[in-house]
């Protein structure tokens, strides 16, 4: 998998999360459930906790994003994408898992897992920073 198509999917996975959490709300408001300011901005939350962590999840991800697309667009300018080949997909399942380890739960082991595949993520990006440059 190349380093351009793990970006698209990467950004893919970003989108994906919160069209999860709209499928929830969109129809309580369309059905009178909800205000459509009902979410947010200083509100109560009371969405299912596990939306409440879908939500994190997904800002997690744009957090990293474009620190990985930065890297993938620089090594890309000069032309230097082999690089990275091998290490940019690892990025993105290491990410999934944690998306998928924080939307499951908040046990103390779970967070250690993230905790986990997050600082992978980051040592990854760190090594193919280098990479590029050398």
């Amino acid at each position: 998998m190349s380093p351009m198509t793990v970006v698209l999917l990467y950004a893919g996975w970003c989108l994906l999360l919160p069209l999860v959490y709209a499928t929830y709300r969109v129809p309580k408001v369309l059905g009178g459930g909800k205000p459509a300011d009902h979410w947010e901005r200083g509100n109560e939350v009371d969405d299912p906790p596990v939306l409440v962590r879908m939500k994190a999840a997904h800002l997690n991800c744009l957090e990293n994003f474009p620190v990985f697309l930065g890297i993938v667009a620089m090594a890309a300018l000069v032309d230097n994408l082999a690089a990275i080949a091998a290490l940019a997909p690892w990025v993105l399942y290491l990410r999934v898992g944690q998306s998928v380890v924080h939307i499951t739960g908040t046990s103390f082991v779970q967070i250690l897992i993230r905790a986990t595949l997050f600082i992978a993520q980051l040592l990854i990006m760190l090594y193919m920073i280098y990479a590029v440059l050398n």
